[in-house]
């Protein structure tokens, strides 16, 4: 049985525990035993993280000591998959660039707050988006981020200029909004959706978290 760790919390406004719940229940389907932890504490046993296939973290803003990340870039780099979502993955430690290099992208800024509704387009044919289309997400964040050129996109989105100021969030930029990496020998999957558990609520949406999750535990 392969074994997945799924570290939660920072600002309740991104639902961690929720949305954390999402996919908890659908790796243990996936044949995986899941040992869910609140906060970082986790990340300062070498020796747990180590013994992991896949580590999930939904952790928006925080801290991360230096020897928390030493120990988790330590277990990725050997092999551990690592994976998650929106502000709990790209927007966790923010003064940590070596953590951001690891993800492939750091938010820096969202138009509008909460807008409508925008579409996000697969790109790829990768195993992670195989057989699936295009969907909407509704009254929710869209990212804009600054992006590693390195990383593999296998969905991005499309500003329209309607929201946030036109001269920052310029019309027609399109952003890179779910893709994979390799950080040393360790797979990562990174989604920019899920800004609360109700995006998950799109089949779509939930569908690629869950195969992308599954990806990088191999």
């Amino acid at each position: 049985m392969k074994k997945a760790l799924i570290v939660w919390g920072g600002w309740d406004g991104h639902t961690p525990k929720e949305s954390t719940a999402v996919f908890a229940p659908l790796l243990e389907a996936a044949g995986f035993a899941v040992d869910l932890r609140e906060g970082l504490d986790a990340y300062n046993d070498a020796e747990l993280l180590a013994s992991q296939d896949l580590i999930v973290q939904c952790v928006t803003m925080s801290e991360i000591t230096g020897e928390q990340w030493k120990n988790l870039s330590a277990a990725v780099r050997g092999g551990v998959g690592f994976a998650g979502w929106h502000g709990g993955i790209i927007d966790s430690f923010r003064s940590n660039t070596e953590y951001q290099w690891m993800t492939g992208a750091q938010w820096v800024a969202h138009p509008g707050n909460c807008i409508p509704s925008y579409t996000v387009e697969l790109e790829s044919t990768h195993e992670i988006t195989a057989g699936l289309n295009d969907f909407e997400l509704t009254n929710t964040e869209q990212y804009y981020m600054h992006c590693d050129p390195a990383i593999q996109v296998l969905c991005s989105t499309e500003f329209s200029g309607e929201h946030g100021d036109q001269d920052l969030y310029p019309a027609k930029v399109v952003m890179p909004y779910a893709w994979t990496r390799q950080w040393g020998a360790g797979r990562v999957f990174v989604a920019c959706w899920g800004h609360t558990f109700k995006d998950f609520e799109v089949p779509e949406a939930k569908e690629i978290v869950r195969r992308g999750l599954i990806w990088a535990s191999k």
